[in-house]
C-alpha cells in the first residue's frame, strides 16, 4: 500500500529499525531515534544498491517521489554509472559487514548481540552519516556517552566493532582510514576483572571438604571436577564423553569449545579417573557428563546450578566463583615453586599473545603437565585431609 502523509506523521519509533515500502524501490526507514529517512534501492552492474535521498519532512512525500523517479528514468537511460553518487552511509556498509561475517561467528547468538550493540550505542549517532566523512571526535563522542555512564568495558567493545566495520570500509573502497585507530587511550581501559577465588591452603582445604558433603551426586561431581581439571566453568559443563580417552588418560577439548579455538589436552590424574568412573554410572547413557536434570538428553548443567551450589556451601561472590578454581590452581602451583610458568600457562591455555611461532603443539609440555596434574591432584587429597 503507498504510504500517505498522514500515515508518515503518525508512525513512531521501535526498539529497533523498520522500514515502510512506498513502491517502486521507494522506502521510509524509520530510526530507534524517530527519525525518518528516505532511501531509493535500484540494482546495477549485478549488484543491489541502496541511495539516501533525504530525511522526512524536510524531504516530502511528493519529493522523494520525483527524486526516485528521475534516478530511475537516468539509469534505464543511460544504465548504472559512477555518476550516480552512491551515499555509503556506515549504516549501509555496518550492515553489509555482518551479513558478510556473522557466517564466521560462532553462533547466532554472538551475530545478534553485535548487531543490537550497534543499534544501541552507535547508529542512532552516526548510522546515517557517510562513511567517509565521519571523524575522530564523533566517535569519541559516542566513547565518551558509555564512559561517562561507567560502561569503560562497553565503550572499549564499541571501539573495537567500529574499527571492524572501518576497517571493512577501506577493504571495499568506502573509506580512506579507520578513525577509531587514533582513539586509543582516549578514554580510560576498563578496570580488570578479578574474579573471585580461594587460595589459602587451609581455605582450600576447607573448601573440598565442604564440596565433599553436597547432596546433590552429580552438581558435587562437577565441583569436584572443576577443582581437579580447573578448566573454565563453560568447558567443564559441556563436557562431553566422546571427548575422553581413558586409554590414555586425556580430555581432548575440541578447538571449537576453546575460547583460543585451540585444541586442549587435559591430562587425567588418578583421582580424576576414578571420579569419571563415578559420574559415568550416573551419567554414561547421556551426551554431556554434567546434564540438566530438567532436559538430560539435550542439554548440559547449567552454570547457574555450580554457582548456585557454592553459595548454598556458605561461600559468596566475594570469595569464590565457578571460574575461581582457575585462579585457586594457578596461584598454589605456581607459588609451589615446582613448576614453571609456561607449563601452567599451557594448562590453563592461556594464549601468549608476545609469542610468534609458526604452529601450535597442543601436546607441548605434555610430558610435564601430566606429572604436574597428578601432583594437583595429590595436593589437593592432602589439604583435603588437613
Amino acid at each position: 500500500m503507498k504510504l500517505t502523509d498522514a500515515k508518515i506523521k503518525n508512525v513512531g519509533a521501535k526498539d529497533k529499525r523498520y522500514e515502510l515500502y512506498d513502491g517502486d524501490g521507494l522506502i521510509l526507514e524509520i530510526m530507534p531515534t524517530g527519525k525518518k529517512y528516505w532511501r531509493y534501492r535500484f540494482s546495477g552492474n549485478g549488484k543491489r544498491y541502496r541511495k539516501t535521498l533525504g530525511r522526512y519532512p524536510i524531504v516530502g512525500l511528493r519529493e522523494a517521489r520525483a527524486e526516485r523517479d528521475k534516478l530511475y528514468f537516468e539509469i534505464k537511460k543511460n544504465g548504472y554509472t559512477e555518476s550516480i553518487e552512491i551515499s555509503h552511509t556506515f549504516r549501509q556498509v555496518a550492515e553489509e559487514w555482518h551479513s558478510v561475517h556473522k557466517k564466521t561467528m560462532k553462533n547466532e547468538r554472538d551475530a545478534i548481540r553485535l548487531w543490537n550493540r550497534l543499534e544501541l550505542h552507535v547508529l542512532p549517532f552516526i548510522g546515517e552519516n557517510k562513511i567517509n566523512a565521519i571523524k575522530p571526535p564523533e566517535i569519541l563522542s559516542i566513547l565518551r556517552r558509555l564512559a561517562d555512564a561507567d560502561k569503560l568495558e562497553m565503550a572499549s567493545r564499541v571501539r573495537s566493532l567500529c574499527s571492524r566495520i572501518f576497517r571493512y570500509a577501506v577493504a571495499t573502497a568506502r573509506a580512506d582510514n579507520d578513525p577509531t585507530h587514533l582513539l586509543k587511550g582516549a578514554i580510560p581501559s576498563p578496570r580488570l576483572k578479578h574474579f573471585a577465588s580461594i587460595t589459602k591452603p587451609n581455605e582450600v582445604g576447607a573448601f573440598l571438604r565442604a564440596i565433599d558433603s553436597y547432596p546433590q551426586p552429580l552438581v558435587r561431581y562437577a565441583l569436584q571436577f572443576s577443582a581437579l581439571t580447573f578448566c573454565r566453568p563453560s568447558e567443564i559443563q559441556k563436557a562431553r564423553w566422546v571427548e575422553f580417552d581413558i586409554k590414555n588418560c586425556e580430555w581432548r577439548i575440541p578447538e571449537e569449545r576453546m575460547k583460543e579455538k585451540r585444541l586442549l589436552i587435559v591430562p587425567l590424574a588418578r583421582q580424576t579417573l576414578e571420579l569419571l568412573e563415578q559420574i559415568r554410572n550416573m551419567s554414561g547413557h547421556c551426551e554431556f557428563l554434567f546434564p540438566s536434570a530438567r532436559d538430560p538428553k539435550r542439554r548440559p548443567i547449567s552454570e547457574s546450578t555450580v554457582l548456585a551450589a557454592i553459595r548454598s556451601l556458605g561461600y559468596t561472590k566475594d570469595q569464590m566463583t565457578a571460574h575461581g578454581f582457575r585462579h585457586m590452581a594457578s596461584t598454589r602451583l605456581n607459588e609451589s615453586l615446582l613448576w614453571s610458568g609456561d607449563i601452567i600457562e599451557k594448562q590453563l591455555s592461556h594464549e601468549d599473545k608476545n609469542k610468534v611461532r609458526g604452529t601450535y603443539n597442543a601436546a607441548e609440555y605434555l610430558a610435564e603437565r601430566r606429572k604436574m596434574m597428578q601432583w594437583w591432584a595429590d595436593y589437593l587429597d592432602g589439604l583435603r585431609g588437613q
